[in-house]
């Protein structure tokens, strides 16, 4: 059984009472027991992706063991709060320099920005509550353990998120290919955000609305895209050298 999963009424409920962190619960479809009931309004106030789904599908993940109706999955690391992240930086005097990873749901291509992202200074992660590759162990072994230095902060959506990281005086940047200047020709050596979307889907348009400014990356060959995880590291090394020149 992997080491991140859990299932059954009581096991469940007592993780969340401990305030474990979780990346999603799954609940039998149909009726449920007052326990069931307890973990869902548990959940809810914790924002943690609740799903409910066949039985079939839990017999598989707890290999017909006796499940009550609910498997949950832990995180492999503890989630940080953005609000809280933000005082800290303010407090310490340091310039922010965050990352929004919108609709990206591969873990290894989350491992290796959290990776990139370590290695580059970046102060925190931020992450929506749907749509995000999880933070399980898979990912921690694909970011070479960076996972456990980054902040990863996991919102109820990136929205209320930008809201939050603009009126602290920080500047959106959306990484999108619809941009018309270079990334090596904007300003990103101030306090900064940079958003990041999935290659299949890019960046929401309600998100790249929100953002103070967008940016591309000039690419000079035949294939018209860089893997998410390639292009997180151009962009954020990007910012470190103006970063550098600035200091």
């Amino acid at each position: 059984m992997d080491s991140n999963k859990i299932f059954g009424l009581r096991p469940v409920l007592e993780a969340l009472k401990a305030g474990k962190s979780f990346e999603k619960i799954l609940i039998r479809e149909g009726g449920g027991s007052e326990l069931l009931y307890q973990i869902i309004d548990s959940a809810k106030k914790k924002d943690i992706t609740l799903d409910r789904v066949p039985a079939e599908r839990l017999n598989r993940l707890s290999k017909n063991a006796n499940h009550q109706g609910v498997v949950a999955f832990l995180s492999s690391a503890e989630y940080s709060d953005l609000e809280t992240v933000l005082e800290n930086l303010q407090q310490r005097g340091k310039t922010p320099f965050l990352l929004l990873l919108d609709r990206i749901t591969d873990v290894r291509n989350f491992g290796a920005i959290a990776r990139t992202a370590e290695c580059a200074g970046i102060d925190a992660i931020v992450v929506p509550a749907k749509n995000a590759a999880p933070l399980n162990v898979d990912a921690m072994k694909t970011s070479a353990g960076a996972l456990n230095y980054v902040p990863v902060c996991r919102t109820p959506n990136l929205k209320s998120a930008i809201y939050l990281i603009k009126n602290s005086d920080i500047k959106i940047v959306a990484a999108t290919e619809k941009a018309n200047r270079s990334c090596f020709d904007a300003d990103l050596s101030g306090a900064i955000a940079i958003i990041l979307g999935s290659e299949e889907s890019g960046i929401s348009e309600s998100n790249l609305e929100l953002a103070d400014e967008t940016v591309k990356i000039p690419l000079q060959g035949n294939i018209d895209s860089l893997n998410v995880s390639a292009a997180a590291a151009v962009i954020a090394f990007e910012c470190l050298r103006q970063r550098k020149i600035e200091i």
